[in-house]
């Protein structure tokens, strides 16, 4: 067990695997079989120009996380060695915080759609009228200033290494539930996972749909706090206002941005401009 203060040179020094590097060749693969079975199906499940922007999109996100890696390490050591406890790298530890980092992934889940200076690092996640693998990759790429939602884990004292490991293994959970191949499954998975089902609902614009199912690998979060819908109707996916170039990656990942600007600069007076910013997402609350 490596004491307090840990270094960024110690992290460095375990060379701990990149699990979501690894896995990306196997995502494109099943991408592309999944493209495959839908053209041989005749199933309006793809469009090429919609999966090559959302692939670019992915592709950015995973180079600035390489090349903000300094950054967001830097900010989880400072916080983690300046907090008076710590909870032990044992093999416990894990379980314990995937579960605690999945309760804040609903949280900063939760307010990226409550919060439109939120949802306008989530949009571009919800901006494609299809339902795929591919859709996956669609990560904006501002997201990273969502780290602050993840500082209570290490407060709580997981280590950074425990807490990098556990966030990889939530994001990687993130690729298999955007698919409309799997439907529903027995009854104990959906009620404790989240599920390509409940996924889809979340996805959807249909009214019922809207603003449900957060949960990122857990659904009991949905269940105890009120956001959990079933799958009933058949979902339509998209966000409720028109996505002027559907693909373009710029525009993609920072339309929200320009738009949110646009209309705290209209109004008058700090409290409305912050109102603007901060409150709900006006047409297009998914």
């Amino acid at each position: 067990m490596i004491e307090k203060p840990l270094t960024y040179e110690q992290v460095l020094a375990l060379d701990l695997p990149n699990i979501i590097a690894y896995a990306g060749p196997v995502m494109i693969a099943l991408v592309l079989v999944e493209w495959y079975i839908s053209l041989k199906k005749n199933r309006d499940f793809y469009d090429g120009k919609d999966t090559v922007a959302a692939t670019a999109v992915g592709i950015i996100n995973v180079l600035l996380g390489v090349v903000l890696k300094i950054v967001t390490f830097g900010i989880v050591l400072f916080v983690y060695n300046h907090t008076p406890w710590s909870i032990p790298h044992t093999w416990w530890a894990y379980p314990l915080c995937l579960i605690w980092i999945d309760f804040w992934r609903y949280v900063a889940h939760r307010i990226g759609h409550e919060s439109r200076f939120w949802w306008a690092t989530h949009v571009t996640h919800h901006s494609s009228p299809k339902y795929n693998l591919s859709v996956s990759f669609r990560l904006g790429w501002t997201q990273y200033i969502k780290i602050v939602f993840f500082l209570p884990v290490i407060l709580t004292g997981f280590d950074p290494i425990v807490f990098f490991i556990c966030h990889q293994i939530e994001v990687l959970y993130q690729f298999w539930i955007h698919t409309e191949y799997i439907k529903k499954l027995p009854k104990p998975i959906e009620y404790i996972f989240t599920t390509p089902s409940h996924h889809r609902v979340h996805h959807a614009t249909n009214e019922k749909y809207i603003d449900k199912n957060y949960g990122s690998t857990l659904i009991i979060w949905d269940r105890l706090f009120g956001t959990f819908q079933a799958e009933e109707e058949t979902p339509v996916y998209g966000i409720t206002k028109k996505v002027e170039k559907p693909y373009s990656p710029i525009y993609l990942c920072f339309h929200e941005w320009a738009d949110l600007i646009r209309d705290a600069m209209k109004v008058k007076g700090y409290r409305k401009k912050l109102q603007v910013i901060f409150g709900p997402p006006r047409d297009e609350i998914i």
